[in-house]
């Protein structure tokens, strides 16, 4: 199958960046957790300056994960939506919606790891939804893992050009 990235930047409450109060996805996507929002009395400057700095982020992820390549066309094929896990799913919510900009067939999420009711929510916005464990309490997605880094952008480069290598491959034996 082809292999491509959806670009997402999740947006960060300011002093406590690892909860989601929303996120961003490519095409101008926004999704917002008025829930989070509202609690925690973020105002709206603080929220565009967020959006403004993970935007040139996702710009600079996507310029050099693509390279000048296209993205995949998604038109009437189905998507599935790959993450580490999901806390808030602000992220995933973003890429759903980024996706399903792109007409496609269907749109499934998978993880291996996910809060319970976050698992639950995302029922309603993807086709189908396959969350492996939901924990109770969840606590955080690197709690899961034995060994949770963070992922270069030289290591996503390499893997997105291997699949790109091997899709063409299976394209043209």
């Amino acid at each position: 199958l082809p292999l491509d990235v959806c670009g997402v930047r999740k947006l960060g409450v300011p002093g406590q960046e690892e909860l989601a109060m929303g996120a961003i996805a490519s095409g101008g996507i926004r999704f917002l957790n008025h829930d989070i929002i509202r609690s925690i009395n973020i105002s709206e400057q603080r929220i565009e300056e967020a959006v403004d700095r993970e935007t040139a982020e996702l710009k600079r992820r996507e310029k050099i994960y693509r390279d000048g390549r296209r993205p995949e066309a998604l038109e009437e094929r189905t998507v599935i939506l790959v993450d580490d896990g999901l806390a808030t799913g602000a992220s995933m919510l973003a890429a759903v919606k980024a996706v399903r900009e792109r007409n496609p067939a269907s749109v499934v999420v998978a993880v291996p790891v996910a809060a319970p009711q976050v698992c639950s929510k995302m029922q309603s916005a993807a086709d189908r939804v396959v969350c492996l464990e939901t924990p109770t309490p969840f606590q955080a997605v690197g709690a899961w893992y034995r060994e949770f880094p963070q992922t270069t952008d030289q290591e996503v480069r390499e893997i997105l050009r291997r699949a790109q290598a091997n899709s063409e491959n299976y394209r043209n034996p």
